[in-house]
């Protein structure tokens, strides 16, 4: 079992990444169906949530089913982070995420996410200003360093460790490197190893399949895997390597028929959550990664995109059931996931 503060895991622990307009109440019940055993809100702007922003405070929304669940936050003022842990904290989730990973320009190059790394006294005292403001425990997600030239997350780790944090996530890349190359988990594997560390340590960055689960936990010692972008369309991802690791067996892929019940439930969560409109708009992105290697698929894409009316996306569904029943598709890795556009904070 693992434990974060009295937040309560099992034995090496599955999590979900918080994604931008992916990781929403819709794709995280999709997800816990399929085995999440931690997830995270989308990352929420420290500025907007003090501001009353109608995006930010939308995020907040979480349910009982989701537990545990963290709010992740990020922004670069201290004040304002404090400010927007007090009012995250009164949405009553298990804990309150610090985002320190964010490598996008707009984010890291304004002293948020990632852009903190060059500024380790702030990012402590922020962290600290954070842990004193709520009740709840405060956990991180960082990458290595900003840059190769600065991989200080050994020393990082213990420091935000000494001011509170109950876990930390490493994603194993630095802030330059964004999501190219491979994911090194070297250095992660290292904080693991150091006796002065005693927080729950997970690794983050490449996991998707359970073969490269089994090899991280057994390589590197991590605690537990946060899984991002492997996700998207395949929330399936979870419960196979959960049964590989307990096994040494493989599940088969989800049939047809499971992956078009899936994907109708994700849309209709979409709808009720988010309203006809946007939750049909939004639902476009998903459609590819429920049925990506289907032969001859892009008349169905095309109609699904642009369709408005509910009723005739579920019809839809159903006829993609009847025509291709029986057609296993294999499971993706993240190379070949249409991930465009998205990040895993």
């Amino acid at each position: 079992m693992v434990k974060i503060a009295d937040i309560q895991l099992p034995k090496f622990p599955l999590l979900l990444a918080p994604m931008e307009d992916v990781s929403d109440p819709p794709f995280r019940f999709v997800c816990k169906q399929n085995g999440a055993d931690l997830m995270y809100t989308e990352f929420i702007s420290s500025e907007g949530l003090i501001r009353d922003a109608v995006k930010s405070k939308q995020k907040l929304d979480i349910f009982e089913y989701e537990r545990p669940i963290g709010i992740q936050l990020f922004g670069s003022d201290i004040e304002s982070m404090r400010e927007a842990c007090e009012i995250a904290t009164l949405a009553k989730p298990d804990l309150i995420d610090i985002n320190y990973g964010c490598p996008v320009k707009k984010v890291a190059c304004k002293g948020a996410g990632a852009g903190i790394l060059t500024n380790i006294p702030k990012m402590v005292q922020m962290t600290k200003a954070m842990v004193d403001a709520t009740h709840l425990p405060v956990t991180v997600k960082t990458r290595l360093g900003w840059d190769e030239n600065s991989k200080n997350v050994e020393t990082v780790a213990q420091q935000l460790q000494d001011v509170g944090i109950k876990a930390l996530t490493i994603h194993g890349r630095t802030r330059v490197q964004l999501y190219k190359g491979n994911a090194d988990w070297t250095l992660i594997g290292k904080i693991k190893e150091n006796q002065a560390i005693h927080i729950p340590i997970f690794g983050n960055g490449d996991v998707d399949s359970p073969e490269k689960a089994l090899e991280m936990k057994d390589r590197y010692g991590v605690d537990g895997i946060m899984i991002g972008r492997a996700a998207i369309g395949y929330p399936w991802i979870f419960r196979e390597i959960k049964h590989f690791l307990n096994t040494g067996e493989h599940l088969p892929p989800p049939t047809l028929a499971e992956r078009v019940e899936t994907c109708k439930t994700h849309f209709t969560k979409n709808i009720e959550w988010k309203g006809n409109r946007v939750g049909i708009v939004e639902m476009r992105r998903h459609y590819a990664g429920y049925f990506k290697g289907l032969p001859d698929f892009k008349p169905f894409r095309t109609s699904l995109v642009g369709s408005m009316e509910p009723l005739e996306i579920l019809d839809l569904l159903a006829q993609i059931e009847n025509k291709y029943e029986g057609f296993i598709i294999e499971r993706p890795s993240i190379a070949n996931v249409e991930t465009a556009g998205v990040n895993d904070y």
